[in-house]
């Protein structure tokens, strides 16, 4: 589990009045150590992710729908590079992210598209369920 609220300085450190409080208003559903970078839109009928995945192809990614949840793993394949020594290396070979759109859609209901770089899935929206009365009227 990551923990949102860490101190970016020692206790030792001397802090600015506004700098003990910057912690405290990150977003707290923004994971920093993802790489996935996902914008989501809303219409009237669907909802549409759009996913950030350069340098990936259309082969390397795969989606998977179970209990509700979409996942989206992203794995290139590791080039081997002879002779070539490496520094540091902050490109990473493989990426995964999950999304809850409900337990009400299928697999058939999902629309994938890989273009430039960009995954666009589309989901439709759960229509909520009609719940049918069983009053008897008063004459």
């Amino acid at each position: 589990m990551k923990h949102y609220l860490q101190p970016r300085r020692n206790d030792s450190d001397n802090l600015g009045l506004f700098d003990v409080f910057d912690d405290f208003f990150k977003p707290m559903f923004f994971d920093e150590s993802s790489d996935l970078r996902t914008d989501i839109k809303e219409t009237d009928t669907t909802y549409e992710l759009e996913l950030a995945l350069p340098g990936y192809s259309k082969d390397e990614i795969k989606i998977s729908l179970e209990n509700g949840y979409i996942t989206v793993n992203a794995a290139r394949q590791k080039k081997e590079e002879n002779g070539k020594k490496y520094l540091r290396r902050e490109i990473s070979e493989s990426t995964s992210r999950s999304y809850y759109v409900g337990s009400d859609v299928t697999r058939e209901d999902i629309k994938a598209k890989f273009d430039n770089g960009m995954l666009i899935l589309t989901v439709p929206k759960s229509q909520p369920k009609q719940i049918k009365s069983d009053y008897i009227e008063i004459e």
